[in-house]
C-alpha cells in the first residue's frame, strides 16, 4: 500500500535498517496520552484509572495506555485531565523548554497537542500565542485550549507573514511544527497516503522555508526556535534546516538543548548520507514506540527583545458584574486586564499585544457573558478552575458525569446558585442549583448525544 517512490527513497536512506523500518508498519499501533499537569499529577490520574502503562521518557506527563481502554470516551477527557497525543509528537515541545513568564509562539498550532503541552510547562504565567491559518482548524485549537484549562493563551488565525509584521523580535521561544507531507502518518491516515507524491514533498519544503523565514524575524536575540515535522523526507527536514542556516547566519544549532534520552532513543542515523545534523534529531518508528518525528533546535544570536504596545483593559464599571460573581462564587483573585467583545468578557494574558487588526478567536481566559448587569460564567472558566477555587462545588460520580455530559439535570441539595461540577476531583462544567434541581450548563454544542 505504500507508494513505490517513497519505498525506494527510504531504502536508499536507511540502508541496513530498511527492513526493520518496514516491519514497524506491521506491529500494533502504539497509543499514548499526556497528563495535563495543570490539573493534577500523573500519580493522581493513575490512582483514579487503570489505563496508564509505562511513562514516555522524553515528555513529562507522557504515558502509553492500554489499547482497549478508550480514554477519549472517559469523562476525565472532557475535564481536560489529559490530551491524547502521539508519543514522538511530544518531543518538540519538550525540547522547546518553555518556562513560566515567557512569551512563546506556536506558529502552526492546530489541533493543539503541542500548544497545550507548552501551556502546561508555562504554568499559566506569561503569554502563549497559538496560530492556525485555517479557520476550522483554529476553532478546534481554541476548543482544546479551553478543555485543557489554559488561561494565558491567545488563539489567532493568520498567515505567518502577517504575524511577522506585528511581532518583530517579540518572542522568547517559537515552535514551528510545519505543515509537511505527513509520511509519519501513513500508518494512521489513508488521506496522508492518497495525497503523497514527490511533488508534494517538494512543495512542502518550499512552504516550510517561507514559514521559517517569517518565524526567524519574530524571535528575540538569544531566543530558541524548534522546527519539527512528522515526515521522513530529508528535503523537508535536514536540507530545509541547512538551507535556512545559510540564509540566516544569525542562527546556529543548539545541540545541548536536546536531552540525552532523545539522542539515545534516536541514534545517529540522519538523512542516510551524512549522519545526524547537529542540533537535530530523528525519532524513527523502528527504534522507539511512536510513529516518527524530526526536530531541529536553533538559537538566535544576540540578547535583544522588542517590546510592543499592550492591550488596554476595559473600564472598571464594564466588568463589575463579574466582580460581584467572583466575590460570591470564587475563592481566588483573577488579576489583570479584561477585554469585552459584545457581551463576552475575557481576561487578557499579561503582556498581551494590542489586538486591533488581528483575527482573534480566543483573547485569553473566557470569563463569561454580561447580560443586563447579570453575569453568566463561561465553560472556559469552569475548566480553568481547580475545585478548591470554587465557592460552591458539587462532586458527581462517573455514571452521573456521563449523564451530565449529555445535558441532563439532576436533583441536588444545597445553597441556591452556581456550582462547579466536578468528577474525580477534576472540574467538568457549571450547574445552577434552584428548587432542589441542578440545572445543566454544559455547552449544548459539545454535549455527548451518542
Amino acid at each position: 500500500m505504500l507508494p513505490e517512490a517513497f519505498l525506494t527513497r527510504m531504502e536508499q536512506m536507511l540502508g541496513g535498517e530498511y527492513e526493520a523500518f518496514l516491519a514497524s508498519y506491521q506491529r500494533p499501533e502504539t497509543l499514548s496520552l499526556r497528563v495535563n499537569l495543570l490539573k493534577g499529577s500523573s500519580g493522581e490520574l493513575a490512582d483514579k484509572t487503570d489505563f496508564l502503562l509505562e511513562e514516555i521518557p522524553w515528555a513529562e506527563g507522557g504515558f502509553y495506555y492500554k489499547g482497549d481502554s478508550r480514554p477519549g470516551k472517559h469523562p476525565y477527557h472532557e475535564a481536560g485531565a489529559y490530551y491524547i497525543q502521539e508519543a514522538s509528537a511530544m518531543a518538540p515541545a519538550s525540547v522547546l523548554g518553555a518556562c513560566p513568564g515567557e512569551r512563546v509562539l506556536d506558529l502552526c498550532a492546530a489541533p493543539g497537542g503541542k500548544s497545550t503541552q507548552i501551556g502546561a510547562a508555562m504554568k499559566g504565567e506569561g503569554l502563549l500565542v497559538c496560530n492556525e491559518i485555517h479557520p476550522a482548524r483554529a476553532r478546534i485549537l481554541s476548543q482544546n485550549i479551553e478543555r485543557m484549562g489554559i488561561g494565558n493563551a491567545l488563539v489567532v488565525s493568520h498567515e505567518p507573514a502577517v504575524l511577522a509584521q506585528r511581532f518583530p523580535g517579540f518572542f522568547d521561544r517559537i515552535l514551528v511544527d510545519a505543515p509537511c507531507s505527513g509520511e509519519g502518518m501513513f500508518r494512521k491516515s489513508e488521506e496522508a497516503l492518497k495525497e503523497w507524491s514527490p511533488e508534494r514533498v517538494s512543495g512542502c519544503a518550499g512552504r516550510q522555508a517561507d514559514i521559517l523565514d517569517q518565524a526567524a524575524g519574530m524571535l528575540k536575540g538569544g531566543g530558541r526556535m524548534v522546527y519539527s515535522t512528522c515526515t521522513f523526507s530529508a528535503e523537508e527536514n535536514e536540507k530545509t534546516i541547512v538551507s535556512f542556516l545559510e540564509r540566516h547566519p544569525e542562527f546556529e544549532p543548539e545541540e545541548e538543548a536536546i536531552p540525552s534520552v532523545l539522542r539515545q532513543e534516536a541514534g545517529d542515523l540522519g538523512d542516510g548520507t551524512e549522519g545526524r545534523l547537529k542540533g537535530s534529531i530523528r525519532l524513527w518508528p523502528h527504534k522507539l514506540k511512536g510513529e516518527g518525528h524530526f526536530l531541529a533546535c536553533l538559537r538566535k544570536a544576540g540578547n535583544e527583545r522588542i517590546s510592543l504596545a499592550e492591550e488596554k483593559g476595559i473600564p472598571q464599571r464594564e466588568y463589575s458584574a463579574f466582580e460581584e460573581f467572583a466575590k460570591q462564587y470564587l475563592n481566588l483573585s483573577l488579576t489583570g486586564d479584561c477585554v469585552r467583545f459584545g457581551e463576552q468578557l475575557y481576561l487578557l494574558p499579561k503582556h498581551a499585544p494590542v489586538l486591533k487588526g488581528l483575527k482573534v478567536l480566543r483573547p485569553g481566559l473566557h470569563l463569561g457573558a454580561v447580560k443586563k448587569e447579570r453575569f453568566e460564567p463561561a465553560h472556559s472558566l469552569a475548566l480553568y478552575l481547580k475545585p478548591q477555587q470554587a465557592g460552591y462545588r458539587y462532586e458527581i460520580s462517573l455514571e452521573q458525569a456521563a449523564r451530565y455530559l449529555k445535558g441532563e439535570t439532576f436533583p441536588a441539595e444545597g445553597e441556591k446558585g452556581w456550582y462547579l461540577i466536578t468528577v474525580g476531583g477534576y472540574s467538568l462544567g457549571w450547574g445552577k442549583l434552584s428548587g432542589g434541581i441542578m440545572k445543566n450548563h454544559y455547552p449544548k454544542g459539545i454535549r455527548n448525544n451518542g
